[in-house]
């Protein structure tokens, strides 16, 4: 079930790409506890556009690993990948259309319960919907519970299970995983890879990188708020000065 390009295409790629970090495309409801989390349909369309103009394009976590693996080309241009957490039906009413006027992808990191619609979150359709306009599905587990609190029964269903269940649901791979509000520690990197998962990834800020931990790959986070011109200051920025990984990372 694997949506890893196959083939060879060479020596493997050594090139740092950036994951972007996303939550809600929306503006912030009155009142709400993380406005940070919300970004505007508007502003994200205009820092789509700047990342295009900019030489930019959108791929996937898959192409990413094949290009590390096998030399898997990414295309012209300057790769990012465009991650979105938890599942907010935002991401299919407002984010998509962006991405598709574009002709770009997303990458949705669901949790599998926890977001139902009648919370904002996507419905079973407009998860296959996003599949069916090519973005790649990927998961933060069943119910974005603090992994490095449950037992290894409940750690495993988070996501072993979690990922059994999406792939027979959707008949995708779920090839990655996201840890949930950035927490793990040695048992659950041992879980996630017990599990198949190709790597996962952190809230930590910076470039993934080759040579990084593949299951402790960098993101950088975009808040409401943030211009066109801060993002792409964000991305030049964060890849001169990005951390060392750590031993393992909270929030």
């Amino acid at each position: 079930m694997s949506a890893i390009p196959a083939g060879h295409g060479g020596p493997p790629g050594q090139q740092p790409i950036p994951i972007l970090m996303y939550h809600v495309i929306a503006a912030p409801p009155p009142g709400a506890p993380f406005p940070g989390l919300y970004v505007a349909q508007s502003e994200f369309a205009e820092q789509m556009h700047a990342l295009k103009n900019a030489g930019w394009h959108a791929v996937t976590m898959d192409q990413v690993a094949a290009y590390w693996g096998r030399g898997i080309p990414l295309g012209a241009g300057k790769p990012i990948v465009l991650t979105f957490d938890n599942g907010y039906r935002s991401q299919y009413t407002q984010a998509l259309p962006v991405l598709r006027q574009l002709g770009w992808v997303g990458d949705e990191n669901i949790q599998l319960s926890g977001l139902p619609p009648s919370q904002g979150g996507l419905t079973t359709e407009q998860v296959r919907g996003l599949i069916a306009a090519g973005w790649e599905l990927d998961t933060q587990g069943y119910s974005h519970a603090d992994l490095i609190r449950l037992s290894p029964g409940e750690l495993h269903y988070q996501v072993a299970a979690t990922r059994g269940i999406l792939q027979q649901r959707y008949r995708v791979p779920v090839n990655w995983f996201c840890y949930p509000s950035g927490h793990y520690d040695a048992n659950v990197i041992a879980a996630v890879k017990a599990a198949g998962y190709v790597g996962s990834t952190t809230v930590v800020a910076g470039w993934a990188a080759p040579g990084e931990d593949r299951y402790r790959l960098h993101r950088l986070r975009v808040l409401g708020g943030t211009s066109p011109r801060a993002l792409l200051s964000l991305l030049s920025s964060s890849r001169a000065n990005a951390p060392a990984a750590p031993s393992y990372s909270g929030a």
